[in-house]
């Protein structure tokens, strides 16, 4: 049976940890046929999962990058493209709630702490992606949102998801004459083992499974979602 992702080239920025939604997501592209570049702060980080889905068969490439800093985004997408000579596949996981704090506590280094991390990253990548992709026939871009309203104690991370949102529909609308769709996906709490390892929760039914989430991953990035743009996909499992 012929893989969907056979043949493509696909770029998943914050796969660091074990146990995270960014390792699960790879390994999921990777089952599918793509060839990986994974990409996280900390060489080291990035080195380790990349030994791990070879173990698994996966030809991948792991980078170092901040993608909050627009020379080191450009220096790796034009890394990954003189491997692999295109990019196919981007998917925006950079990111996550770092400052949980009433509105009035957060300082400005909170405000640009979160909204870069989560919203600047995904501008810079996908910005420098959409020229390869057009002279390459398209691609797919999926970003990572949040589901549900804004939550208290967050006002930047909320901004942030918000703006995501708003990146998501723009370059869809920008992308769709050259064969370029983007999507975002908005999970729910997920369980990761460090979700699980800080909240102890007895009860994991109502949470977004990493599988889930990566099975949504899949689809986006297929040719079977070949008509949906500029959408925010829900994924939150039994939580609703």
């Amino acid at each position: 049976m012929a893989k969907s992702l056979e043949g493509k080239v696909a770029l998943v920025t914050g796969v660091s940890h074990a146990g995270q939604v960014g390792q699960t997501v790879a390994k999921a592209l990777a089952a599918e046929g793509a060839v990986l570049a994974i990409c996280a702060r900390t060489q080291s980080n990035v080195d380790a999962r990349a030994a791990e889905l070879r173990q698994g068969g996966a030809r991948v490439l792991s980078l170092a990058a901040s993608l909050t800093d627009e020379v080191q985004v450009r220096r790796l997408i034009a890394n990954v493209v003189n491997e692999f000579q295109r990019i196919d596949i981007l998917i925006n996981l950079a990111g996550g709630l770092t400052r949980y704090k009433p509105a009035v506590e957060h300082g400005l280094d909170d405000w640009h702490a979160e909204i870069d991390n989560n919203l600047l990253s995904a501008f810079l990548t996908s910005r420098e992606v959409f020229p390869h992709m057009a002279k390459t026939g398209g691609g797919s871009i999926i970003n990572f949102s949040r589901a549900g309203g804004p939550q208290a104690n967050m006002v930047a991370y909320n901004c942030a998801k918000a703006g995501v949102d708003a990146l998501t529909r723009t370059l869809a609308l920008e992308g769709r004459d050259i064969g370029i769709r983007v999507n975002a996906i908005a999970p729910g709490l997920v369980d990761t083992e460090s979700n699980i390892a800080v909240m102890k929760p007895e009860d994991l039914k109502r949470w977004t499974k990493r599988d889930d989430i990566a099975s949504a991953v899949v689809f986006l990035a297929s040719p079977a979602a070949a008509g949906v743009t500029g959408q925010v996909l829900p994924v939150t499992g039994w939580g609703l």
